[in-house]
């Protein structure tokens, strides 16, 4: 994704994109996922911005296209800015993850661009973030990540968190 572009494949056809556009994140891609429903994809940054696209190249469908801010805090009047480095849609209500590395996991609803749940503070940066096929359960893997310069990471300091029981909270905001 260098010089910020993105290119679109069609899988049976590796050879050329089948879509080339530049990416709405000004800095570093760091995951996409694609929808649950297959219209579009979300993108994450370094700068912990997502990106919300659509594969539909036509200017109505390029209209719902936004960006948004994530994994910040704020001190000192300044905000601290959180890499985002996972990301997951739920696969029944279409609702996705943000996993960063301030250590928390966001639940977000595209359609109302609202967050709907935060979760953690977990032991270290989230590195990765997956729901069960029935979206019952959501599991979060935190370890220090590729921007930490530590070597070595204790291993309490590394682990996977199951949260169960979440499917009234990955609702998003029309089911609630």
């Amino acid at each position: 994704m260098a010089d910020r572009h993105i290119a679109i494949h069609d899988l049976r056809k590796l050879d050329k994109p089948v879509q080339l556009r530049e990416s709405s994140l000004k800095f570093m891609t760091r995951r996409v996922a694609c929808m649950a429903d297959d219209i579009g994809f979300v993108t994450s940054s370094i700068e912990g911005r997502v990106a919300v696209d659509y594969f539909d190249p036509s200017p109505q469908a390029q209209s719902n296209k936004y960006a948004f801010k994530s994994h910040r805090q704020s001190a000192d009047g300044s905000d601290i800015i959180y890499p985002i480095n996972a990301l997951a849609f739920h696969p029944i209500y279409g609702t996705f993850a943000t996993g960063g590395s301030d250590g928390f996991v966001n639940l977000w609803d595209a359609n109302a661009k609202k967050r709907i749940k935060s979760y953690g503070k977990f032991k270290n940066s989230v590195q990765a973030v997956a729901f069960s096929d029935d979206g019952d359960t959501m599991a979060v893997a935190y370890s220090r990540g590729p921007e930490e310069a530590h070597p070595i990471t204790p291993s309490d300091d590394i682990g996977v968190d199951l949260k169960k029981n979440i499917m009234n909270e990955a609702k998003p905001k029309k089911l609630q």
